[in-house]
């Protein structure tokens, strides 16, 4: 099997890497930021599920998590909720989804906490609302304080998407163990790794543009 042979396979499996990164970030970003609104809320019962979930999903494995999406539901349920490849794929999908946005979570809250009551009340005098407030006057704020450990959850995410393997979904790796490290080629496991170089390196540069054009907004 030749070299480009070999790239074209892995290529395959690493369109569906990409699918889901891009997936859960469509997802978990806005989620996350329910799940933050959640976590402040000043009815109890709301803010207690919250933390609670987010200390469930935090304490837990990621691999475990895809597991019991996956399996649980059949297993107590006897529901098939995720049959055949997309199935897998979904079941991934709503695993990733659930753990970032609990991590997304935290750094919301953080960003958000970190503001100075002072701007809120200054805002209130000024005859804002809660809306105007945290649109005009908080958010980018919370962007810039919140971009740096973004950045590192979402570069994270790109290397976690390999766990998908573990329930059979066709991402690179999964591609590489049925196809090659089957028949005993072993060098394309180490080309893999200039895939997710290559990702990363676009992402790093993304997000260092992204935190000079915040420079404005200086905290």
């Amino acid at each position: 099997m030749g070299f480009w042979e070999i790239t074209a396979k892995l290529f395959e499996g690493f369109g569906t890497t990409c699918l889901l990164f891009i997936l859960t970030l469509v997802f978990s970003l806005p989620l996350g930021l329910v799940i933050a609104f959640g976590s402040m809320s000043k009815f109890k019962p709301l803010a207690w599920l919250s933390r609670t979930v987010v200390w469930i999903i935090r304490g837990t494995p990621l691999m475990l998590q895809l597991f019991v999406v996956f399996y649980v539901p059949g297993m107590l349920f006897g529901l098939q909720l995720f049959g055949g490849i997309n199935g897998r794929f979904t079941a991934a999908l709503v695993a990733f989804v659930i753990n970032y946005a609990c991590y997304f979570s935290e750094i919301y809250r953080g960003g958000i906490e970190s503001i100075p009551r002072g701007q809120y009340e200054a805002a209130q005098v000024l005859g804002m609302t809660a809306r105007e407030t945290f649109f005009t006057v908080i958010l980018m704020q919370v962007v810039k304080r919140i971009l740096a450990p973004m950045s590192n959850e979402v570069i994270t995410l790109v290397k976690d998407t390999s766990l998908a393997r573990v329930i059979a979904v066709a991402e690179i790796f999964f591609v590489n163990e049925m196809d090659f490290l089957s028949k005993g080629l072993v060098w394309p496991l180490f080309y893999i790794a200039v895939f997710f170089l290559i990702f990363v390196g676009a992402l790093t540069i993304f997000f260092r543009y992204c935190e000079k054009k915040l420079d404005y907004y200086r905290v």
